[in-house]
């Protein structure tokens, strides 16, 4: 059994590995009850991750395995701080009048969140009943794992399409693409809000026809706000590098701005509001 332990301020570039040595594999949780969870960090003062000033907690787990991944210390249960739900409300607590007043609130980003989906969704409801914006970043692999109770609790889907094509997702997730488009669907049958993210890995994901499938997919969905374009960058390279793992992109450079541009337009050219 994993010892509870206090969640410290840090942020989403910290290494942090091997901190519950004891915790389960990531896709053996057992979370009934989601009184307690594995958690990497939380930011206290973002503006990226959805609408106005936020606090970001970043939790443990995640089956995908991203070649351009920038927190794989986030993959595994194990290298998580294992704390309580009812501690982190405490702690958001402390921030939810300034941020209700920022026009902002809680977002979930990982690892993935619906890996501990009781954990989350007790976090969620809780940051509701403070009057906070909810949001959740994913990639909707494991979207059919929660239930129309879970999404009631969330405002706002960051949903990370990587590719249109099988063939390239699965060379860059190690997974298969079926169950992130089925998710994406789901939400836009509820007109649940959703702001699509996708990552632009030179050689790997700007295909032109790769981001027109996710352009043609995506425009015709009147409940997703925005298509992001998030370019790669290699701030987690030494991440790779200190937990022993092969790093496949390192000779690859972030995407010039005539690249970002010419994806930016094919996502208008299609329809979407994208940025």
């Amino acid at each position: 059994m994993s010892t509870v332990q206090t969640l410290e301020p840090g942020s989403r570039h910290d290494l942090r590995v091997g901190l519950s040595p004891d915790a389960p594999d990531d896709d053996q949780i057992k979370d009934q009850e989601g009184a307690f969870g594995y958690c990497h960090s939380y930011e206290t003062s973002s503006r990226y991750d959805g609408p106005g000033l936020r606090v970001v907690l970043f939790v443990s787990g995640c089956l995908l395995r991203c070649t351009y991944c920038h927190n794989p210390d986030t993959w595994h249960l194990k290298d998580g701080t294992y704390v309580s739900a009812d501690q982190v409300l405490r702690r958001l607590a402390d921030f939810a009048p300034s941020l209700r007043a920022l026009g902002g609130g809680l977002t979930i980003s990982g690892g993935e969140a619906m890996v501990q989906r009781a954990f989350t969704q007790r976090i969620f409801a809780g940051a509701r009943k403070m009057g906070l914006h909810t949001a959740i970043q994913t990639s909707g692999f494991l979207g059919d794992r929660v239930d129309d109770a879970y999404l009631s609790e969330i405002d706002l889907v960051l949903l990370d399409i990587k590719s249109s094509d099988p063939e390239i997702y699965r060379r860059v997730t190690g997974r298969d693409i079926t169950p992130t488009l089925r998710f994406a669907e789901r939400l836009a049958s509820m007109s649940k809000p959703v702001w699509v993210r996708f990552t632009l890995v030179p050689g790997e994901t700007d295909d032109p026809p790769n981001v027109d499938g996710i352009a043609k997919f995506v425009a015709p969905m009147k409940n997703v706000e925005w298509v992001e374009v998030q370019p790669f960058h290699q701030m987690g390279e030494f991440k790779w590098k200190a937990m022993g793992l092969e790093y496949k992109l390192a000779d690859t450079q972030p995407p010039s701005r005539e690249l970002v541009n010419r994806v930016l337009g094919q996502f208008r050219a299609a329809g979407c509001q994208a940025r």
